[in-house]
């Protein structure tokens, strides 16, 4: 019973229902795309299928390289920095060497301790921390943080809009996967990761791990893995059925993993569909603290494609 109640999408509905305020950003666009459905509609890849994608956004990578030169903010960056984000259409992640310095780098970390002592914030599982931005300003300015927002909306090819953040005290050690699965936009491609390394990051406490190029592979949704559901049920599907799939497509490409060894202030800012997850947390005596932050596109339909949830977001 408990399962048939959680894959019911009346549920969702009744919750969005009453979230008007946080979902009222995917209206204009359901219109404009000649949709018909409310703000609290569920909605999942399968509702674009067959339509005209906007031709206002650009994917072309000298158009990304165009943007990302007409910004002060890349052209005061090392030049280690400036050829990583030049090589993001190919690659699909960037990495900028020492973008936060150590004092900035030790506030957040007093920010989330504080968080965490005055029981603002909590951990799940005892290890990640949800939305910690919402529950402090300072967090807040560095998710929104003026030379980081212009990187991204030239890389997303508009505003790039902070929607949620994730801190780990520990590695995470998921399995591969792909944001698009869990974040979902139409267009897609309209998300950018951001991981920010809180400390050093060795072989022994969990680092993150990609496949570089993977981003071009086609987008892996519920209907690829059988799992859209009906109009009124959820599909059945185990998440790890989803990963078995990501595991067979990363052996039919071939694609070579790659592992992010960081430095303290370090950023790993990737694609909406590169594949990556965090590699085993060895030195359980270690630490891994690390923060990350995702951001949507503005102006694109964004939703939960597991869940068919269109995505809370205050604007």
């Amino acid at each position: 019973m408990r399962e048939l109640l959680r894959r019911l999408k009346i549920s969702y509905m009744i919750y969005n229902f009453f979230h008007k305020k946080q979902l009222m950003h995917n209206v204009a666009s359901y219109k404009s795309l000649g949709l018909s459905k409310k703000y609290y509609s569920p909605v999942s890849s399968k509702d674009f299928s067959g339509l005209k994608k906007p031709v206002s956004i650009s994917n072309d990578a000298e158009d990304i390289r165009h943007k990302l030169n007409l910004t002060k903010t890349f052209q005061d960056l090392s030049e280690a920095n400036q050829q990583s984000l030049m090589s993001f259409p190919e690659n699909g992640f960037a990495v900028l060497k020492h973008f936060f310095n150590d004092e900035q780098v030790e506030k957040i970390n007093k920010e989330i301790d504080s968080l965490l002592e005055n029981h603002k914030v909590k951990r799940l599982d005892n290890n990640k921390i949800m939305f910690a931005y919402k529950r402090s300003k300072f967090l807040t300015d560095i998710g929104n943080h003026h030379e980081l927002k212009e990187l991204l909306s030239a890389l997303l090819g508009n505003n790039a809009i902070l929607f949620q953040s994730i801190n780990f005290l520990k590695g995470s050690e998921q399995h591969t996967h792909s944001d698009s699965i869990h974040m979902t936009t139409y267009p897609e491609g309209g998300l950018l990761g951001v991981w920010i390394a809180l400390e050093d990051i060795r072989d022994d406490n969990g680092p993150l791990h990609y496949y570089p190029g993977s981003h071009k592979l086609p987008y892996y949704l519920n209907a690829d893995y059988e799992n859209e559901g009906t109009r009124w049920l959820l599909g059945d599907k185990l998440y790890e059925q989803y990963e078995k799939m990501i595991e067979e497509k990363i052996k039919q490409y071939q694609i070579k993993k790659g592992i992010f060894f960081a430095e303290k202030g370090d950023l790993l800012i990737w694609h909406a569909n590169l594949f990556h997850g965090g590699e085993p947390h060895i030195n359980k005596n270690k630490t891994r603290k690390s923060m990350v932050f995702h951001y949507f596109r503005q102006g694109d339909v964004c939703y939960h494609e597991i869940t068919q949830r269109p995505a809370l977001m205050d604007l």
